[in-house]
Protein backbone atom coordinates (compact mmCIF):
# COMPACT_ATOMS: atom_id res chain seq x y z
CA UNK A 1 0.00 0.00 0.00
CA UNK A 2 1.11 3.42 -0.97
CA UNK A 3 0.53 4.90 2.26
CA UNK A 4 2.28 1.84 4.02
CA UNK A 5 5.23 2.54 1.99
CA UNK A 6 4.67 6.33 2.61
CA UNK A 7 5.13 5.76 6.11
CA UNK A 8 7.83 2.86 5.98
CA UNK A 9 9.92 3.48 2.98
CA UNK A 10 12.98 1.00 4.21
CA UNK A 11 10.32 -1.77 3.86
CA UNK A 12 9.08 -0.87 0.37
CA UNK A 13 12.28 0.02 -0.83
CA UNK A 14 14.70 -2.49 0.76
CA UNK A 15 13.83 -6.09 -0.39
CA UNK A 16 15.83 -7.65 2.16
CA UNK A 17 14.53 -5.73 5.17
CA UNK A 18 11.15 -6.23 3.66
CA UNK A 19 12.06 -9.89 3.81
CA UNK A 20 12.91 -9.51 7.69
CA UNK A 21 9.75 -7.90 8.05
CA UNK A 22 7.62 -10.91 7.18
CA UNK A 23 9.48 -12.83 8.48
CA UNK A 24 9.94 -11.68 12.25
CA UNK A 25 6.95 -12.86 12.61
CA UNK A 26 7.51 -16.56 11.03
CA UNK A 27 10.33 -17.14 13.18
CA UNK A 28 8.84 -16.12 16.45
CA UNK A 29 6.40 -18.74 15.49
CA UNK A 30 8.53 -21.07 15.50
CA UNK A 31 9.74 -20.48 18.91
CA UNK A 32 5.98 -19.98 19.76
CA UNK A 33 5.27 -23.53 18.69
CA UNK A 34 8.13 -25.21 20.40
CA UNK A 35 7.93 -23.74 24.21
CA UNK A 36 4.21 -23.91 24.11
CA UNK A 37 4.20 -27.76 25.34
CA UNK A 38 5.44 -27.46 28.79
CA UNK A 39 2.64 -23.85 29.10
CA UNK A 40 0.14 -26.09 27.85
CA UNK A 41 0.74 -28.64 30.71
CA UNK A 42 1.18 -26.11 33.38
CA UNK A 43 -1.73 -23.84 32.77
CA UNK A 44 -3.90 -26.45 30.83
CA UNK A 45 -5.06 -25.98 26.81
CA UNK A 46 -7.85 -23.38 28.12
CA UNK A 47 -5.20 -21.81 29.83
CA UNK A 48 -2.65 -21.80 27.10
CA UNK A 49 -4.99 -20.35 24.81
CA UNK A 50 -6.02 -17.41 26.54
CA UNK A 51 -2.42 -16.42 26.90
CA UNK A 52 -1.51 -16.52 23.26
CA UNK A 53 -4.81 -14.65 22.60
CA UNK A 54 -3.13 -11.80 25.31
CA UNK A 55 -0.68 -11.85 23.70
CA UNK A 56 -1.67 -12.10 20.12
CA UNK A 57 -3.65 -8.99 21.14
CA UNK A 58 -1.34 -7.09 22.04
CA UNK A 59 0.81 -8.18 19.21
CA UNK A 60 -1.78 -6.49 16.65
CA UNK A 61 -2.19 -3.58 18.93
CA UNK A 62 1.35 -2.36 18.39
CA UNK A 63 1.59 -3.44 14.84
CA UNK A 64 -1.61 -1.01 13.99
CA UNK A 65 -0.23 1.48 15.94
CA UNK A 66 3.25 1.70 14.90
CA UNK A 67 4.98 4.94 14.18
CA UNK A 68 8.16 3.62 13.84
CA UNK A 69 9.70 0.37 12.07
CA UNK A 70 10.97 -0.99 15.34
CA UNK A 71 7.49 -0.70 16.91
CA UNK A 72 6.54 -2.37 13.77
CA UNK A 73 8.91 -5.19 13.84
CA UNK A 74 8.51 -5.72 17.49
CA UNK A 75 4.64 -6.31 16.96
CA UNK A 76 5.19 -8.43 14.10
CA UNK A 77 7.47 -10.30 16.95
CA UNK A 78 4.46 -10.65 19.59
CA UNK A 79 2.03 -11.76 17.73
CA UNK A 80 4.25 -14.19 15.63
CA UNK A 81 5.21 -15.82 19.21
CA UNK A 82 1.29 -15.88 19.42
CA UNK A 83 0.58 -18.04 16.42
CA UNK A 84 3.20 -20.28 17.23
CA UNK A 85 1.39 -21.14 20.42
CA UNK A 86 -2.23 -21.41 18.96
CA UNK A 87 -1.07 -23.39 15.92
CA UNK A 88 0.31 -26.08 18.39
CA UNK A 89 -2.66 -26.11 20.97
CA UNK A 90 -5.28 -25.87 19.31
CA UNK A 91 -5.10 -29.05 17.25
CA UNK A 92 -3.97 -30.76 20.47
CA UNK A 93 -7.54 -28.94 22.36
CA UNK A 94 -9.59 -30.11 19.50
CA UNK A 95 -8.09 -34.28 19.20
CA UNK A 96 -8.38 -34.52 22.86
CA UNK A 97 -12.36 -33.45 22.93
CA UNK A 98 -13.47 -34.61 19.75
CA UNK A 99 -14.43 -38.00 19.36
CA UNK A 100 -12.75 -40.55 17.57
CA UNK A 101 -15.32 -40.41 14.38
CA UNK A 102 -14.34 -36.89 13.21
CA UNK A 103 -10.92 -36.30 14.12
CA UNK A 104 -9.79 -37.07 10.72
CA UNK A 105 -12.25 -34.99 8.98
CA UNK A 106 -10.98 -32.15 11.76
CA UNK A 107 -7.37 -31.98 10.14
CA UNK A 108 -8.79 -30.86 6.88
CA UNK A 109 -11.11 -28.23 7.97
CA UNK A 110 -8.02 -26.61 9.49
CA UNK A 111 -6.47 -26.38 6.72
CA UNK A 112 -9.72 -25.20 4.75
CA UNK A 113 -10.06 -22.62 7.85
CA UNK A 114 -6.51 -21.76 7.23
CA UNK A 115 -7.21 -20.52 4.02
CA UNK A 116 -10.62 -18.68 4.43
CA UNK A 117 -8.28 -16.76 6.71
CA UNK A 118 -5.93 -16.12 4.23
CA UNK A 119 -9.14 -15.51 1.56
CA UNK A 120 -10.79 -12.65 4.25
CA UNK A 121 -7.12 -11.11 4.69
CA UNK A 122 -6.60 -10.56 0.87
CA UNK A 123 -9.80 -8.97 0.01
CA UNK A 124 -10.03 -7.19 3.40
CA UNK A 125 -6.68 -5.05 2.53
CA UNK A 126 -8.34 -4.86 -1.14
CA UNK A 127 -10.88 -3.33 0.61
CA UNK A 128 -9.21 -0.58 2.97
CA UNK A 129 -6.76 0.59 0.33
CA UNK A 130 -9.58 3.27 -0.50
CA UNK A 131 -10.15 4.54 2.94
CA UNK A 132 -9.37 8.07 3.46
CA UNK A 133 -8.99 11.00 0.97
CA UNK A 134 -6.15 12.47 -1.25
CA UNK A 135 -2.90 12.57 0.65
CA UNK A 136 0.62 12.94 -0.18
CA UNK A 137 4.07 11.89 0.87
CA UNK A 138 5.58 13.81 3.40
CA UNK A 139 8.96 14.37 1.24
CA UNK A 140 6.42 15.38 -1.82
CA UNK A 141 4.90 18.73 -1.30
CA UNK A 142 1.50 19.10 -2.94
CA UNK A 143 1.77 21.84 -5.62
CA UNK A 144 -1.10 21.84 -7.98
CA UNK A 145 -4.73 22.65 -8.10
CA UNK A 146 -6.96 23.42 -5.37
CA UNK A 147 -8.35 20.67 -2.94
CA UNK A 148 -11.62 19.90 -4.85
CA UNK A 149 -9.39 19.60 -8.18
CA UNK A 150 -7.52 16.28 -6.27
CA UNK A 151 -8.17 13.51 -8.11
CA UNK A 152 -7.30 10.36 -7.44
CA UNK A 153 -6.26 7.71 -10.15
CA UNK A 154 -7.13 3.92 -8.36
CA UNK A 155 -5.85 2.57 -11.50
CA UNK A 156 -2.08 3.15 -11.15
CA UNK A 157 -2.83 4.53 -7.35
CA UNK A 158 -1.19 7.80 -7.37
CA UNK A 159 -2.40 11.38 -7.69
CA UNK A 160 -0.69 14.39 -8.83
CA UNK A 161 2.94 15.30 -8.26
CA UNK A 162 2.54 11.78 -6.20
CA UNK A 163 0.29 12.23 -4.12
CA UNK A 164 -1.62 8.97 -3.05
CA UNK A 165 -4.93 7.61 -2.28
CA UNK A 166 -4.77 6.70 1.09
CA UNK A 167 -4.89 7.40 4.82
CA UNK A 168 -2.46 5.82 7.19
CA UNK A 169 -5.88 3.69 7.99
CA UNK A 170 -5.89 1.51 4.91
CA UNK A 171 -3.03 0.17 6.56
CA UNK A 172 -3.57 0.08 10.44
CA UNK A 173 -7.21 -1.00 10.11
CA UNK A 174 -6.28 -4.80 8.74
CA UNK A 175 -3.83 -5.00 11.64
CA UNK A 176 -6.17 -4.12 14.12
CA UNK A 177 -8.77 -5.77 12.67
CA UNK A 178 -6.68 -8.92 13.93
CA UNK A 179 -7.90 -8.66 17.07
CA UNK A 180 -11.40 -9.16 16.18
CA UNK A 181 -10.35 -13.39 15.65
CA UNK A 182 -8.57 -13.11 18.72
CA UNK A 183 -11.46 -11.55 21.02
CA UNK A 184 -13.53 -14.40 19.51
CA UNK A 185 -11.86 -17.05 20.69
CA UNK A 186 -10.33 -15.67 23.52
CA UNK A 187 -14.23 -15.18 24.81
CA UNK A 188 -15.55 -18.46 23.29
CA UNK A 189 -13.09 -20.53 24.62
CA UNK A 190 -14.67 -19.35 28.00
CA UNK A 191 -17.57 -21.26 27.22
CA UNK A 192 -15.63 -24.08 27.08
CA UNK A 193 -14.39 -26.61 29.23
CA UNK A 194 -10.94 -27.84 29.75
CA UNK A 195 -9.54 -30.95 28.24
CA UNK A 196 -10.38 -33.97 30.09
CA UNK A 197 -6.54 -35.57 29.36
CA UNK A 198 -5.26 -32.40 31.04
CA UNK A 199 -7.34 -33.14 34.08
CA UNK A 200 -6.71 -36.80 33.81
CA UNK A 201 -2.26 -35.93 34.22
CA UNK A 202 -3.23 -34.30 36.97
CA UNK A 203 -4.87 -36.83 38.48
CA UNK A 204 -8.08 -34.83 39.13
CA UNK A 205 -10.68 -37.43 38.16
CA UNK A 206 -13.65 -35.36 39.60
CA UNK A 207 -13.32 -32.51 37.08
CA UNK A 208 -12.07 -34.80 34.53
CA UNK A 209 -15.15 -36.31 34.14
CA UNK A 210 -17.21 -33.43 34.38
CA UNK A 211 -15.59 -31.97 31.75
CA UNK A 212 -16.57 -35.00 29.31
CA UNK A 213 -19.37 -35.58 30.56
CA UNK A 214 -20.09 -31.61 29.25
CA UNK A 215 -18.60 -32.30 26.19
CA UNK A 216 -20.22 -35.78 24.98
CA UNK A 217 -23.58 -33.20 26.25
CA UNK A 218 -24.52 -36.42 28.42
CA UNK A 219 -24.68 -36.93 32.65
CA UNK A 220 -21.75 -38.24 34.69
CA UNK A 221 -23.80 -41.13 35.61
CA UNK A 222 -23.36 -42.29 32.00
CA UNK A 223 -21.11 -45.84 32.03
CA UNK A 224 -19.68 -44.46 28.67
CA UNK A 225 -18.83 -41.48 30.12
CA UNK A 226 -16.36 -43.13 32.74
CA UNK A 227 -15.33 -46.00 29.54
CA UNK A 228 -13.92 -43.33 27.65
CA UNK A 229 -12.61 -41.58 30.83
CA UNK A 230 -11.10 -44.88 31.43
CA UNK A 231 -9.37 -45.10 28.24
CA UNK A 232 -7.73 -41.59 28.39
CA UNK A 233 -6.26 -42.18 31.71
CA UNK A 234 -4.89 -45.66 30.32
CA UNK A 235 -3.19 -43.56 27.97
CA UNK A 236 -1.40 -40.94 29.98
CA UNK A 237 -0.53 -43.83 32.38
CA UNK A 238 1.17 -45.67 29.02
CA UNK A 239 3.05 -42.39 27.94
CA UNK A 240 3.84 -41.51 31.42
CA UNK A 241 5.68 -45.01 32.16
CA UNK A 242 7.00 -45.41 28.15
CA UNK A 243 8.91 -42.38 29.24
CA UNK A 244 10.13 -43.72 32.87
CA UNK A 245 10.92 -47.05 31.43
CA UNK A 246 13.18 -44.81 28.46
CA UNK A 247 14.68 -42.59 30.47
CA UNK A 248 15.25 -43.86 34.26
CA UNK A 249 15.69 -41.65 36.90
CA UNK A 250 15.03 -38.25 34.69
CA UNK A 251 11.49 -36.30 35.61
CA UNK A 252 10.36 -32.96 34.71
CA UNK A 253 11.65 -30.88 31.80
CA UNK A 254 14.89 -33.40 31.61
CA UNK A 255 12.64 -36.23 31.29
CA UNK A 256 10.66 -34.17 28.39
CA UNK A 257 13.18 -32.92 26.26
CA UNK A 258 14.87 -36.50 26.84
CA UNK A 259 11.88 -38.01 24.87
CA UNK A 260 13.28 -36.16 21.75
CA UNK A 261 15.81 -38.55 21.42
CA UNK A 262 13.72 -41.56 21.14
CA UNK A 263 13.03 -40.11 17.68
CA UNK A 264 16.70 -40.40 16.24
CA UNK A 265 17.55 -43.76 18.63
CA UNK A 266 16.57 -46.50 15.69
CA UNK A 267 17.19 -46.44 12.34
CA UNK A 268 12.93 -47.10 11.55
CA UNK A 269 12.35 -44.14 14.10
CA UNK A 270 14.80 -42.01 12.10
CA UNK A 271 13.08 -42.78 8.58
CA UNK A 272 9.74 -41.67 10.07
CA UNK A 273 11.58 -38.83 11.70
CA UNK A 274 12.97 -38.12 8.16
CA UNK A 275 9.88 -38.56 6.51
CA UNK A 276 7.58 -36.08 8.59
CA UNK A 277 10.30 -33.38 8.32
CA UNK A 278 11.14 -33.49 4.88
CA UNK A 279 7.41 -33.51 3.74
CA UNK A 280 7.01 -30.20 5.84
CA UNK A 281 10.22 -29.19 4.40
CA UNK A 282 8.66 -29.64 0.95
CA UNK A 283 5.36 -28.15 1.55
CA UNK A 284 7.22 -24.85 2.49
CA UNK A 285 10.27 -25.18 -0.20
CA UNK A 286 7.80 -25.81 -3.01
CA UNK A 287 6.73 -22.57 -2.72
CA UNK A 288 3.35 -21.61 -1.31
CA UNK A 289 4.36 -19.26 1.14
CA UNK A 290 6.67 -17.38 -1.37
CA UNK A 291 3.51 -17.01 -3.33
CA UNK A 292 0.57 -16.22 -0.73
CA UNK A 293 3.09 -13.29 1.09
CA UNK A 294 4.49 -11.62 -2.07
CA UNK A 295 1.09 -12.06 -4.30
CA UNK A 296 1.27 -8.32 -5.15
CA UNK A 297 4.73 -8.43 -6.27
CA UNK A 298 4.50 -11.62 -8.15
CA UNK A 299 1.64 -10.39 -10.16
CA UNK A 300 3.14 -6.80 -10.43
CA UNK A 301 6.07 -8.93 -12.64
CA UNK A 302 3.66 -10.74 -14.65
CA UNK A 303 2.37 -6.79 -16.06
CA UNK A 304 -0.54 -5.90 -13.77
CA UNK A 305 0.37 -1.92 -13.29
CA UNK A 306 -0.81 -0.71 -10.44
CA UNK A 307 -1.00 -1.36 -6.45
CA UNK A 308 -5.35 -1.76 -7.08
CA UNK A 309 -4.41 -4.69 -9.50
CA UNK A 310 -2.28 -6.75 -8.08
CA UNK A 311 -4.35 -6.69 -4.82
CA UNK A 312 -7.07 -7.77 -6.72
CA UNK A 313 -5.55 -10.41 -8.19
CA UNK A 314 -4.00 -11.24 -5.02
CA UNK A 315 -7.85 -11.76 -3.71
CA UNK A 316 -9.05 -14.24 -6.71
CA UNK A 317 -5.92 -16.25 -5.63
CA UNK A 318 -7.30 -16.32 -2.36
CA UNK A 319 -10.60 -17.73 -3.98
CA UNK A 320 -8.60 -20.41 -5.79
CA UNK A 321 -6.39 -21.38 -2.91
CA UNK A 322 -9.63 -22.07 -0.69
CA UNK A 323 -11.80 -23.58 -3.00
CA UNK A 324 -8.90 -25.94 -4.54
CA UNK A 325 -8.80 -27.36 -1.01
CA UNK A 326 -12.08 -28.74 -0.72
CA UNK A 327 -11.15 -31.83 -3.28
CA UNK A 328 -9.34 -33.15 -0.33
CA UNK A 329 -11.76 -33.68 2.33
CA UNK A 330 -13.40 -35.81 -0.64
CA UNK A 331 -10.23 -37.56 -1.58
CA UNK A 332 -7.88 -38.30 0.84
CA UNK A 333 -9.82 -41.21 1.76
CA UNK A 334 -10.67 -42.29 -1.59
CA UNK A 335 -7.35 -41.95 -3.71
CA UNK A 336 -5.02 -41.66 -0.97
CA UNK A 337 -1.80 -39.37 -0.10
CA UNK A 338 0.64 -40.59 -2.14
CA UNK A 339 -1.35 -39.89 -5.80
CA UNK A 340 -2.37 -36.64 -4.18
CA UNK A 341 1.22 -35.82 -3.70
CA UNK A 342 2.62 -36.88 -6.41
CA UNK A 343 -0.18 -35.00 -8.66
CA UNK A 344 0.71 -32.44 -6.80
CA UNK A 345 4.14 -32.17 -7.03
CA UNK A 346 3.88 -32.99 -10.99
CA UNK A 347 1.60 -30.15 -11.42
CA UNK A 348 3.38 -27.16 -9.51
CA UNK A 349 6.41 -28.07 -11.20
CA UNK A 350 4.80 -27.53 -14.60
CA UNK A 351 2.76 -24.34 -13.32
CA UNK A 352 6.67 -22.76 -12.10
CA UNK A 353 8.20 -23.47 -15.19
CA UNK A 354 5.96 -21.77 -17.28
CA UNK A 355 5.43 -18.79 -14.98
CA UNK A 356 9.44 -18.65 -14.84
CA UNK A 357 9.35 -18.78 -18.70
CA UNK A 358 6.60 -15.99 -19.35
CA UNK A 359 8.84 -13.36 -16.92
CA UNK A 360 12.17 -14.93 -18.72
CA UNK A 361 11.14 -14.83 -22.18
CA UNK A 362 9.28 -11.48 -21.74
CA UNK A 363 11.22 -9.58 -18.79
CA UNK A 364 9.75 -5.88 -18.60
CA UNK A 365 7.96 -6.06 -22.01
CA UNK A 366 5.72 -8.11 -20.36
CA UNK A 367 3.29 -4.92 -20.34
CA UNK A 368 3.24 -4.81 -24.14
CA UNK A 369 2.51 -8.66 -24.34
CA UNK A 370 -0.91 -9.01 -21.93
CA UNK A 371 -1.38 -12.76 -23.31
CA UNK A 372 1.74 -13.76 -22.21
CA UNK A 373 1.26 -11.94 -19.39
CA UNK A 374 -2.14 -13.49 -18.65
CA UNK A 375 -0.58 -16.65 -19.69
CA UNK A 376 1.84 -16.46 -16.58
CA UNK A 377 -1.25 -14.97 -14.66
CA UNK A 378 -3.01 -18.04 -15.42
CA UNK A 379 -0.37 -20.80 -14.53
CA UNK A 380 0.15 -19.16 -11.09
CA UNK A 381 -3.82 -20.59 -10.36
CA UNK A 382 -2.73 -23.60 -11.65
CA UNK A 383 -0.27 -23.57 -9.39
CA UNK A 384 -2.48 -22.74 -6.11
CA UNK A 385 -4.96 -25.29 -7.49
CA UNK A 386 -2.40 -28.06 -7.36
CA UNK A 387 -0.87 -26.97 -4.00
CA UNK A 388 -4.12 -26.33 -2.67
CA UNK A 389 -5.64 -30.41 -2.93
CA UNK A 390 -2.51 -32.11 -2.26
CA UNK A 391 0.88 -30.51 0.15
CA UNK A 392 -1.64 -28.00 2.22
CA UNK A 393 -3.51 -30.37 3.63
CA UNK A 394 -1.67 -33.83 3.76
CA UNK A 395 1.20 -32.11 4.58
CA UNK A 396 -0.56 -32.31 7.89
CA UNK A 397 -1.95 -35.81 7.76
CA UNK A 398 0.45 -38.05 6.41
CA UNK A 399 3.47 -37.13 9.27
CA UNK A 400 0.57 -37.76 11.97
CA UNK A 401 -0.15 -40.94 10.86
CA UNK A 402 4.06 -42.36 10.80
CA UNK A 403 4.25 -42.08 14.04
CA UNK A 404 4.02 -45.13 17.05
CA UNK A 405 1.72 -44.09 20.58
CA UNK A 406 4.54 -43.36 22.73
CA UNK A 407 6.62 -40.69 21.09
CA UNK A 408 3.83 -38.95 18.76
CA UNK A 409 3.48 -35.54 20.37
CA UNK A 410 7.22 -35.15 20.60
CA UNK A 411 7.43 -36.05 16.74
CA UNK A 412 4.67 -34.02 15.74
CA UNK A 413 5.68 -30.54 17.68
CA UNK A 414 9.17 -31.37 16.03
CA UNK A 415 7.89 -31.51 11.83
CA UNK A 416 5.60 -28.39 13.33
CA UNK A 417 8.62 -26.23 14.30
CA UNK A 418 10.51 -27.30 10.97
CA UNK A 419 7.59 -25.70 8.63
CA UNK A 420 7.91 -22.85 11.13
CA UNK A 421 11.75 -22.85 10.25
CA UNK A 422 11.39 -23.53 6.53
CA UNK A 423 8.57 -20.97 6.61
CA UNK A 424 10.41 -18.56 7.98
CA UNK A 425 13.43 -18.91 5.45
CA UNK A 426 11.52 -18.38 2.69
CA UNK A 427 9.63 -15.30 3.56
CA UNK A 428 13.41 -14.07 4.17
CA UNK A 429 14.81 -14.86 0.69
CA UNK A 430 12.10 -14.70 -1.21
CA UNK A 431 12.31 -10.34 -1.77
CA UNK A 432 15.81 -10.11 -2.55
CA UNK A 433 15.24 -13.31 -4.82
CA UNK A 434 12.90 -11.80 -6.69
CA UNK A 435 14.80 -8.75 -7.45
CA UNK A 436 17.49 -10.21 -7.98
CA UNK A 437 17.62 -13.64 -10.07
CA UNK A 438 13.70 -12.75 -10.85
CA UNK A 439 12.48 -15.49 -13.44
CA UNK A 440 14.85 -18.08 -11.46
CA UNK A 441 12.71 -17.68 -8.35
CA UNK A 442 9.90 -19.79 -9.99
CA UNK A 443 13.02 -22.22 -11.27
CA UNK A 444 14.35 -22.52 -7.62
CA UNK A 445 11.06 -23.39 -6.31
CA UNK A 446 10.01 -25.58 -9.29
CA UNK A 447 13.24 -27.79 -8.77
CA UNK A 448 12.31 -28.58 -5.20
CA UNK A 449 8.53 -29.26 -6.56
CA UNK A 450 10.44 -31.80 -8.54
CA UNK A 451 12.68 -33.65 -6.01
CA UNK A 452 9.67 -33.52 -3.99
CA UNK A 453 8.10 -35.70 -6.84
CA UNK A 454 10.93 -38.26 -6.96
CA UNK A 455 10.78 -38.00 -3.19
CA UNK A 456 7.57 -39.03 -2.75
CA UNK A 457 7.66 -41.97 -5.78
CA UNK A 458 10.53 -43.60 -4.12
CA UNK A 459 10.09 -42.95 0.36
CA UNK A 460 7.12 -41.82 1.28
CA UNK A 461 4.43 -44.82 2.02
CA UNK A 462 0.68 -44.85 1.64
CA UNK A 463 -0.96 -44.91 4.64
CA UNK A 464 -4.39 -45.08 3.58
CA UNK A 465 -6.24 -47.24 5.19
CA UNK A 466 -2.96 -48.83 6.87
CA UNK A 467 -3.22 -50.02 10.83
CA UNK A 468 -0.10 -49.22 13.33
CA UNK A 469 1.13 -52.78 12.70
CA UNK A 470 1.05 -52.48 9.28
CA UNK A 471 3.18 -49.14 9.37
CA UNK A 472 5.51 -51.07 11.15
CA UNK A 473 5.70 -53.60 8.37
CA UNK A 474 6.67 -50.37 6.21
CA UNK A 475 9.40 -49.18 8.11
CA UNK A 476 10.58 -52.34 9.71
CA UNK A 477 10.21 -52.19 13.30
CA UNK A 478 7.78 -53.77 16.00
CA UNK A 479 6.93 -50.71 18.19
CA UNK A 480 3.11 -50.63 17.71
CA UNK A 481 2.62 -54.63 18.40
CA UNK A 482 4.57 -53.83 21.80
CA UNK A 483 2.87 -50.62 22.67
CA UNK A 484 -0.63 -52.15 21.94
CA UNK A 485 0.03 -54.70 24.83
CA UNK A 486 1.24 -52.49 26.93
CA UNK A 487 -1.71 -50.67 26.62
CA UNK A 488 -3.80 -53.52 26.74
CA UNK A 489 -2.17 -54.68 30.10
CA UNK A 490 -2.78 -50.80 31.33
CA UNK A 491 -6.46 -50.52 30.10
CA UNK A 492 -7.13 -54.09 31.98
CA UNK A 493 -5.31 -53.34 35.31
CA UNK A 494 -7.79 -50.08 35.66
CA UNK A 495 -11.02 -52.76 35.17
CA UNK A 496 -12.21 -51.68 32.02
CA UNK A 497 -15.03 -54.13 31.14
CA UNK A 498 -13.63 -54.41 27.85
CA UNK A 499 -10.05 -53.69 27.17
CA UNK A 500 -9.81 -53.03 23.71
CA UNK A 501 -11.71 -50.15 24.12
CA UNK A 502 -8.75 -48.38 25.73
CA UNK A 503 -6.43 -49.99 23.20
CA UNK A 504 -8.81 -48.92 20.49
CA UNK A 505 -9.02 -50.82 17.54
CA UNK A 506 -5.80 -50.85 14.89
CA UNK A 507 -7.29 -48.25 12.47
CA UNK A 508 -8.76 -46.04 15.85
CA UNK A 509 -5.46 -45.94 17.05
CA UNK A 510 -4.13 -44.21 14.05
CA UNK A 511 -7.00 -41.84 13.63
CA UNK A 512 -6.89 -40.68 17.36
CA UNK A 513 -3.93 -37.71 17.08
CA UNK A 514 -4.74 -37.14 13.65
CA UNK A 515 -4.92 -33.40 14.51
CA UNK A 516 -1.81 -33.62 16.09
CA UNK A 517 -0.20 -33.03 12.96
CA UNK A 518 0.57 -29.24 14.36
CA UNK A 519 1.57 -30.42 17.96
Amino acid sequence: MESFAAKFPRIATDSNFKGWFVSTLLLLAWAGSLVNGPVADKFGRKGSIEIAVVIFTIGSAVQAGAISIGMALAGRAIAGFAIGMLTMIVPMYMSEVSTAGIRGTLVVLQQLSITLGILVSYWLEYGTQYIGGLRCAPDIPYTGGTPTERTFDPINDVGPNGCTGQSDAAWRVPFALQIVPALVLGIGMLCFPESPRYYCMRDNQEAGLKALARVRRTSLDDELVHKEYLSIKAEVIFEESFNRDKFPGKKGLPLYLAGYTTLFSTWPSFRRTAIGCCVMFFQQFIGCNAIIYYAPTIFGQLGLSGKTSGLLATGVYGIVNTLSTLPALFLIDRIGRKPLLLCGAAGTFISLVIVGGVIGGYGSTLKDHPAAGWTGIAFVYIYDVNFSYSWAPIGWVLPSEIYNIGNRSKAMSLTTSSTWMCNFIIGLVTPEMLDTIGWGTYIFFAAFALIAFVFTWFLIPETKGKSLEEMDAVFGDTTAHEEKARLYTIATSLGLEEAQAAAHDEKDQKVLHAEDAEV
